[in-house]
């Protein structure tokens, strides 16, 4: 039987009529199940009294779902439920934990065409990047478990100094109750590594989606209750960040966190959180990413990669390539080549295939976007886009276009701010050197791109530019597209609280404490 096709962010065509089949299938049945009513998920059993709020999509404002509003004595219950299933998962043999995990992450591959259809209309991805997201999610799982295995469960015989009675071991062994809160954007992804690295290493989870994402959240629920994990050990609970995101960051039996989200919200946690003793907390803040360009750099592959990067998801990634430094020897070659690349992007309902960008996911992104266009208006000049569009069917969703600035200064707002829109500035740098300084000058260093055939160039690039993860001519996407197990995804500086990427070698071992042991026999 020939190998499943996997959809992956790299993916450059979607040619594949078997992808496109299965999708439909999966939009048909989604649509079914549009309008329904969700409830929290605690100690095993789902809750739906109390208040609700109903979450529409950015594609044309029709219902989605009404999901139960949940508060603090609501995410109370969740990390009691957390607190007393953790004593068996934690002992619970690592063999076993890892084998319910890839039970989980075969489900959620085998319904991947129903949860991206619903995906779609939750957040308003495009066909291939919602097939990424759930099949990443997978992999998140799938990797992680491989990773305790790998480390035979994070037990290693260490050294003796010569008595044969003494043996000694270090052993990494789980916190207790993990809290994570996710962001819209990636709403498997984002929710599916956390979840998936706290569950194996044997924590237990309350988990608090973002508002504009819950159904994602109850899908993710589905899977890893149908796949056996036991009651109590995966909790979430949907709601605002003022009760349920607080009650996670204040609640003492809560003993880690992984936050993904806005650098604001970040920052407050990473310094609140840790009251009377410390305690690990995981935050990934974002990026404002550059991408240089270098007069031997391939403008037909730059200008692909950067397309791509810029306005996937409506530039509604952390690593979305937002900023652009080209050599004044081919900047308007290289812009000439963007503009048409993107004016060519069909924008649309995402869940028709062929349509690149669909809407941004609420009215707040519009107003982000068009105050950015009016500044590039003031200081510069857009040469593509820099409208909200409202032709047709699109007049009920979010929907803009995609944007491209030049001539704003190098130290301007929009090369600064991150911005979360379908949104890049291009300007001229004088050399490959000064557009790595450039790009080195933000507070923020998650993903980074270059474009340059030059051997020394690359090495330069390699050796001195701030980011966690950095990509090199890159047609699928200068700043975007990180796979686990192929690109650990994590940041520096500002967009990362702790060096160790997503998806990589170290990840789960932060969700785990070290305890040297030694026994005299």
């Amino acid at each position: 039987m020939a190998e499943k096709l996997k959809i992956t962010y790299a993916t450059l065509s979607d040619s594949n009529e078997e992808i496109h089949t299965g999708y439909e299938k999966g939009l048909a049945e989604a649509r079914s199940l549009l309008g329904g009513s969700y409830g929290n998920f605690v100690d095993g059993a789902w809750s739906t009294g109390g208040p609700t709020f109903e979450k529409r999509t950015p594609i044309d404002g029709s219902l989605v779902g009404t999901f139960s509003k949940g508060d603090r004595e609501t995410a109370k219950r969740a990390i009691a439920a957390a607190k007393a299933a953790y004593p068996s998962w934690s002992k619970r043999p690592w063999q076993e934990r890892v084998a319910l995990i890839r039970a989980a992450a075969e489900l959620i591959s085998d319904r991947q065409f129903l949860y991206s259809a619903l995906l779609s209309i939750e957040v308003g991805k495009n066909r291939l990047e919602a097939l990424g997201d759930v099949e990443e999610t997978a992999d998140f799982f799938r990797i992680y478990a491989g990773e305790v295995e790998r480390n035979n469960g994070y037990v290693h015989a260490m050294g003796n100094l010569g008595d044969a009675k003494v043996e000694t071991k270090t052993v990494l062994r789980p916190y207790g109750v993990w809290g994570v809160i996710s962001p819209f954007n990636f709403p498997f992804a984002l929710m599916g590594g956390p979840v998936g690295a706290a569950l194996v290493a044997g924590n237990t989870v309350v988990l608090k989606p973002s508002s504009d994402a819950p159904l994602s959240a109850v899908l993710l629920a589905r899977a890893i209750k149908d796949a056996g994990i036991p009651d109590g050990v995966f909790n979430m609970v949907m709601g605002p960040g003022e009760s349920v995101g607080a009650e996670l960051q204040e609640n003492p039996d809560v003993a880690g966190m992984t936050f993904t989200g806005s650098s604001d919200v970040g920052m407050k946690l990473y310094h609140s959180f840790a009251k009377s003793y410390p305690k690990p907390v995981i935050v990934e803040m974002g990026g404002k990413n550059p991408t240089i360009i270098s007069k031997h750099a391939d403008l037909e592959k730059a200008a692909e990669g950067v397309m791509r990067s810029a306005f996937g998801l409506g530039g509604q990634k952390c690593s979305a390539n937002s900023r652009v430094y080209v050599d004044a020897a081919v900047h308007d070659a290289f812009v000439e080549k963007l503009v048409e690349k993107t004016k060519a992007l069909k924008v649309g309902d995402p869940t028709v295939r062929g349509v690149f960008l669909g809407p941004v996911i609420n009215a707040r992104s519009v107003d982000t976007f068009l105050a950015a266009c009016e500044e590039a208006k003031r200081d510069g000049t857009i040469v593509a886009g820099g409208r909200r569009l409202t032709e047709g069917d699109l007049s009920k969703g979010f929907y803009v276009a995609p944007t491209i600035a030049t001539g704003l200064a190098a130290t301007h707002r929009l090369f600064r701010d991150e911005l979360f829109v379908p949104f890049v500035a291009v300007t001229k740098v004088r050399s490959f050197e000064e557009g790595i300084a450039l790009a080195n000058e933000s507070d923020y260093a998650l993903t980074a791109g270059c474009f340059t055939e030059d051997a020394g160039e690359i090495q330069t690039f390699l050796d001195t530019i701030d980011g966690g993860v950095v990509y090199v001519n890159r047609r699928a996407g200068s700043t975007t597209g990180a796979w686990p197990m192929v690109q650990p995804f994590g940041g520096w500086k500002k967009s990362g609280t702790t060096g160790k990427s997503g998806g990589g070698l170290y990840y789960v071992a932060q969700y785990l404490r070290e305890q040297s042991q030694t026994i005299v026999r």
